[in-house]
């Protein structure tokens, strides 16, 4: 292992909440293993890098020699986490919270060590117990310590309602922590309140209190909101290594120094020009959840298209000229086909109005066009997207 201090700054480079530092430094100088523990509920089958932040956390812990602990939500999934939310969540069923971690998993160990990584689901615990146990489990909380939780109190102040099973939430979240022994919890800064719960948990069952850390939320792509799916800012782990290394290429600088820290565990050098710093970095993340052939070919593929400016050569997207041949019908079909992107008439024309479009590096302006389409046209979207016609 690396000396105390190397593992402190390692381990605490990015983090947002700390419950404490003093206590993390004397679990490291007893110079046994932690054992790491990070909680998932597979709601989704898919994993963007705003899931991989503190992924990337725990597989630092790995690196030292730790043991990280993977626990898959099966029970709590059920539940839903009532965390940062406004209303209820939707419950899924058993079916998919299984296909769901299936997927989830299988897209985790392209960042963790699967064979150095204990996998549990707290299924296998809260399944088996009886309505005394649960309500023994119960009376070691109180309901002061849940009405804490300003999501809570947020949706009681205006009136809308606070289902008794969401409370449960952090109980058995913090249970967790009891059954597995952690010795330091990780989550994002919206998981709080429920470590801070399991380290109420642990000493009032005689255990040490779990270390709470807490990593950042990763601005998506516009560094403004949240990643999200449904934001579509988002950078899925299992992207095409063109798609991602070209998402990553359209991060402002501020957001490319912070992606760097959390992402990979690196600063960016001040010494190397943002253009550089930005490819460097988007080649790394492609390295990372591809390969570093996938990576280097994405690159040149990008440089081809946007630094040299040269689309014919590049390696595009091909989209087959279908029954709609009118050029918003084509632009709206191109989206949504290749890139699984919604765009109603009006996005189209007013992308067509600025100058967006271009064909074979002509603007089109008219939203009345019909182009005469032939075969190996080059058909530009936007800055990012360009498309190869095939008729």
């Amino acid at each position: 292992m690396k000396s105390v201090d190397e593992q402190m700054e390692l381990l605490t480079q990015g983090v947002a909440n700390l419950i404490d530092e003093k206590d993390l430094r004397k679990k490291l100088e007893r110079g046994k293993p932690l054992r790491a523990k990070l909680g998932v509920d597979p709601t989704s089958p898919d994993l963007h890098l705003g899931h991989s932040v503190v992924l990337e956390k725990l597989r630092q812990f790995q690196l030292l020699g730790h043991q990280a602990v993977l626990i898959i939500g099966d029970f709590t999934a059920q539940i839903g986490d009532p965390s940062g939310r406004s209303k209820t969540r939707p419950p899924l069923s058993r079916d998919d919270i299984l296909a769901n971690a299936k997927t989830y998993t299988d897209q985790a160990f392209q960042i963790l060590d699967k064979d150095k990584t204990e996998i549990v689901f707290n299924g296998d615990w809260f399944n088996k117990m009886t309505f005394a146990e649960v309500i023994q489990l119960n009376a070691k909380v109180t309901m002061q310590q849940m009405l804490q939780r300003e999501d809570f109190r947020n949706r009681i102040d205006k009136g809308q309602e606070v289902r008794l099973h969401e409370i449960q939430y952090p109980i058995v979240q913090g249970w967790d922590s009891v059954v597995v022994e952690s010795d330091v919890e990780l989550g994002g800064t919206d998981q709080l309140f429920n470590i801070l719960v399991g380290r109420d948990l642990q000493k009032a069952d005689g255990q040490e209190p779990q270390v709470v850390m807490c990593m950042p939320i990763l601005e998506g792509l516009d560094g403004i909101q949240k990643m999200s799916k449904s934001l579509n800012n988002y950078i899925g782990v299992s992207e095409a290594p063109g798609e991602m290394f070209g998402k990553m290429m359209s991060i402002s600088d501020e957001l490319m120094a912070k992606y760097s820290v959390l992402l990979l565990g690196e600063a960016i050098d001040p010494e190397v020009h943002p253009m550089e710093s930005k490819k460097s970095l988007a080649a790394k993340i492609v390295s990372r959840y591809h390969s570093g052939a996938a990576a280097a070919e994405a690159r040149e593929n990008w440089e081809t298209m946007f630094s040299k400016k040269d689309l014919a050569s590049a390696d595009l997207p091909e989209y087959q000229i279908g029954e709609r041949s009118d050029l918003i019908g084509v632009v709206q079909n191109a989206y949504a086909e290749t890139f699984d992107q919604k765009k109603s008439g009006g996005d189209v024309r007013r992308l067509i109005q600025q100058g967006s479009i271009q064909l074979d590096g002509e603007k089109i302006t008219d939203v009345k066009a019909a182009p005469s389409w032939t075969e190996g046209q080059i058909l530009k979207l936007d800055k990012k997207r360009s498309v190869r016609i095939l008729v």
